[in-house]
């Protein structure tokens, strides 16, 4: 059992400095957010795009059925730190073979809240054996340095492509932001040929992988950080059709004509309500985004919008063939409502013709 206790402390932008229990000992500093999934945790820890930030569970008890790595959605845990009401010994002791610092016995609830009513703020934790408040306060101090425009898709992209073969004979051209394997696989179990590549991927490489898709993945932050995979779009729109979900639907956006911003504390759960405009059916979504999409532009049409607060969940140019969304359609473990789109992205594709070049290339 890892029950190793220590102190720890959580200092926030709004001045307070909340005591809780230590149980990873770690210094670090983030973008205090939240979740308000209740199952979920693997898939969440591991998700990219919570790169740099520090992840408040709101459900009280985290790791009540396990940790098991065939759930996770890449590699490694992403946010910099965890915080929850309670988390069990299999999570301690996953977290602390990742040296990712974690608290508990804190009152998770008022976090939430803070952040629903000021917004996502920055933080600074300290846990161990001789931590003070004082230790808080200085991590909390160097992230008046951390800038919102650092070139993050270096942390979380693969470094050379890969391919994922689906059996089928059509190629799609995954622009690596951050991606969760889920979209991998929810592609490849529909056939398709997926060529995971870097996020600085260039146009002349994507000119000679000749995809019949080209896709933009999630990813963490600001999509003004991903400027090349805004060029990607650009030069291909109208040639190739093009997909995104999550930061891809603002990179795509960004790339068509749109604007994008930074929401107060973003969308974060598995509970997310979605309408589509034509049809008046809700969908529940998963979401993990602190940016939105708030102008098309005039190459874009909203298709699906939050029920909640109204924002772009979907967008689309059907002479472009242009498709996004803002949530996971991929969503694991759920809902499952919206496992559909990756039928559509592929269904832009022109399949005769797709077979023609396979046969030529043969």
């Amino acid at each position: 059992m890892f029950l190793v206790m220590s102190d720890a402390y959580i200092a926030l932008a709004d001045g307070r400095v909340v005591e809780a229990r230590g149980r990873v000992p770690g210094r670090t500093r983030g973008e205090l957010v939240f979740t308000t999934a209740y199952t979920g945790y693997e898939e969440s820890l591991t998700d990219p795009s919570y790169e740099e930030q520090v992840l408040t569970f709101s459900y009280p008890l985290i790791g009540n059925y396990g940790v098991r790595d065939e759930r996770f959605e890449s590699d490694r845990v992403h946010p910099r730190a965890a915080v929850a009401r309670e988390f069990t010994e299999d999570v301690v002791e996953w977290l602390a073979s990742e040296d990712v610092p974690a608290i508990d016995h804190i009152d998770t609830r008022d976090l939430v809240t803070s952040i629903r009513e000021e917004g996502a703020m920055k933080c600074g934790i300290a846990v161990g054996d001789d931590v003070t408040p004082e230790d808080a306060r200085e991590e909390l101090a160097k992230c008046k340095g951390m800038s919102e425009h650092v070139d993050i898709g270096k942390q979380v992209s693969v470094d050379e492509p890969e391919l994922h073969e689906g059996g089928g004979v059509t190629d799609v051209a995954l622009v690596d932001c951050g991606a969760k394997g889920s979209i991998v696989s929810s592609l490849t179990d529909r056939g398709a040929n997926v060529h995971v590549l870097p996020y600085d991927t260039s146009v002349s490489d994507i000119e000679a992988l000749e995809p019949d898709v080209l896709f933009i993945s999630n990813g963490p932050g600001d999509p003004a950080n991903f400027e090349q995979a805004a060029t990607l779009v650009e030069a291909f729109a109208g040639e190739v059709p093009i997909a995104g979900i999550c930061l891809g639907q603002q990179v795509v956006a960004r790339a068509l004509g749109g604007t994008t911003e930074k929401m107060a504390f973003g969308h974060r759960g598995v509970n997310q309500p979605v309408i589509d405009v034509e049809t008046g059916k809700v969908v529940m979504t998963t979401q993990n985004h602190g940016y939105t999409v708030a102008e098309p532009g005039d190459q874009l049409d909203v298709t699906q919008r939050n029920v909640n607060d109204d924002t772009a969940e979907g967008l689309a140019n059907d002479e472009l063939n242009v498709i996004t969304r803002q949530y996971h359609p991929e969503a694991n473990p759920g809902p499952h409502d919206t496992l559909g789109f990756f039928d559509e992205v592929l269904g832009m594709v022109d399949h005769d013709d797709t077979q023609r070049r396979a046969v030529a290339d043969d």
